[in-house]
């Protein structure tokens, strides 16, 4: 699915649009969604919620944007599409094993060791600089497992 030239690019690029102020899963999500068919604005609008571990320090941001690309890229559509929803299931099994592999777990307060859904939680994430020390590589890894695991999928 990703073009040659465009290979080993997306650790990258969701590392430029997390420096930029987009939150986790925005990064990760509109690193990757423009080369699997979807504009660059409509998955940063998709993709809000999800920051923060989803608003709540849960799932990883990261972690959601890697499984919404996935989806994008493999997902079925509606109750006729149960082959490629298990196959994505699948997919995003594969994600969470490389990522707990490599960080441990998928949930943003045990990642980052503190609830950043909370104001204090927040106050410490910041204080302690964990959203550029501890996330921007979760945002670079998730992103590039991803793009690896679109790279190795037959066609």
């Amino acid at each position: 699915m990703i073009d040659e030239d465009n290979k080993g690019t997306a650790g990258r690029e969701a590392l430029a649009l997390f420096a930029d102020g987009h939150n986790c899963a925005q990064a990760v999500f509109a690193a990757l969604a423009p080369r699997l068919g979807l504009d660059r604005d409509a998955a940063v609008r998709l993709a809000t919620g999800f920051g923060v571990g989803q608003s709540m320090g849960e799932t990883c941001g990261a972690v959601s944007g890697a499984v919404m690309a996935l989806g994008l890229a493999y997902g079925g559509g509606g109750p006729d599409k149960i082959p490629e929803k298990k196959a994505t299931y699948a997919l995003a099994g594969r994600f969470f094993e490389a990522f707990r592999a490599a960080h441990g777990s998928v949930r943003c307060r045990e990642l980052i060791g503190c609830d950043p859904s909370t104001p204090e939680g927040y106050a410490l994430a910041v204080r302690d600089n964990l959203f550029v020390s501890v996330c921007v590589p979760l945002v670079v890894d998730a992103a590039t497992i991803v793009e690896a695991m679109l790279a190795d999928a037959p066609e």
